[in-house]
């Protein structure tokens, strides 16, 4: 489909290339018929044909130099520009948009320089957005490890006062203890990210069944749900997929462990494992508070909360689902929320049946 416009392109060139030597013969012809008047001079018509060539080949040429001239001037200018972006683009200044008209119709928004701008301006772009969300990332790194961190210092003065009772000594203690333990979730979290982005994870497919492996994982968590008086409802055809069972162990303790924190007490938990064509479907609900429809599209960025308030009460840095999201992905499969608020909120997952390592 490329070929039919450029041979299209060359035949424009070659015609207007021919025009343009046809007019300098013409303009040599009336040249030399204007000096052979003036001479009185009648030459043979060969030998006038040759001359009137020559004297066209001049012409076209020295209007070739002229024009060229003009076009390296303006390619200068645009290699001047170009390499003033990337310039600053090394030097991490990433707000560079170029802007040069080499012309609007389709043939030419193809021409070489064309390409190169539009490819310069997005990579601007896509660096510019990558530093965003670093900074973003620092930010809320900061900030999570920040918080704990203010509180341990505090409650360790606190406990240098004597006159502390054992009651309060204790409870300082309990947050002290509490707060070192958001620490170490938050580095294994980072740490579990920084190699899942790495694509240095060990990846070991293996055939299991998963309803048991989702009825095992309910299981270890009853002494959370049970403890909130939760109704835990359970449906799981049998079923054996080929995927990596630690990995999407981390997928189902997230979603469930999220499901048992934003559930009130004497709340409900619905987990369905269900098969088809080719897919593995997992759906777990709750009755919780739900998520606002304009969160959907962030909810699985890191360290993004929904309700921050609510999550800070019940504990959480905003890591979980951007784990489980990057494991689905490692998988071929795809993890979507449904909710309303106050109606509680639906994850679905979509995981293949099969799979080995080099689709993977």
């Amino acid at each position: 489909m490329n070929q039919k416009p450029s041979l299209l392109h060359l035949a424009m060139n070659f015609t207007i290339a021919l025009s343009a030597l046809l007019a300098c013969w013409i303009i040599s012809f009336y040249i030399t018929k204007s000096v052979f008047s003036a001479v009185a001079w009648a030459p043979h018509d060969l030998l006038s044909l040759l001359i009137n060539a020559v004297i066209g080949f001049c012409i076209f040429g020295v209007g070739i130099a002229i024009v060229g001239k003009f076009f390296r001037r303006r390619e200068h200018y645009f290699l001047d520009d170009m390499l003033e972006a990337l310039k600053r683009i090394s030097q991490g200044d990433f707000r560079v948009n170029l802007e040069w008209e080499f012309g609007r119709n389709n043939e030419q928004q193809r021409h070489p320089y064309v390409q190169l701008v539009d490819s310069i301006n997005s990579m601007a772009a896509n660096l510019k957005e990558m530093e965003e969300l670093r900074q973003e990332f620092i930010s809320n790194v900061s900030h999570e490890i920040g918080s704990p961190l203010t509180s341990i210092s505090g409650f360790a003065k606190a406990l240098k006062n004597d006159k502390l009772d054992v009651e309060q000594r204790q409870r300082y203690l309990t947050i002290i203890e509490t707060e070192c333990f958001r620490l170490s979730k938050l580095s294994d979290n980072l740490l579990k990210l920084a190699v899942l982005d790495s694509e240095r994870q060990p990846f070991h497919p293996t055939t299991y069944r998963l309803d048991k492996q989702l009825v095992s994982l309910i299981l270890a968590c009853e002494p959370q749900w049970e403890e909130k008086k939760i109704e835990m409802s359970v449906e799981a055809d049998e079923l054996e997929i080929s995927a990596d069972e630690d990995l999407m162990s981390q997928v189902w303790l997230n979603l469930i462990h999220n499901g048992i924190k934003f559930t009130p007490e004497s709340g409900k938990i619905t987990i369905s494992l269900s098969r088809t064509e080719e897919h593995a479907v997992v759906c777990i609900a709750d009755t919780g508070p739900g998520i606002d429809e304009q969160d959907y599209t962030r909810i699985f960025e890191r360290f993004y909360k929904a309700d921050k308030s609510r999550v800070r009460a019940v504990g959480g840095s905003g890591l979980g689902l951007s784990i489980a999201h990057k494991i689905m992905e490692l998988h071929r499969g795809s993890i979507a929320v449904q909710s309303k608020l106050g109606e509680g909120t639906e994850f679905t997952v979509s995981l293949p049946l099969r799979l080995d390592r080099a689709e993977a």
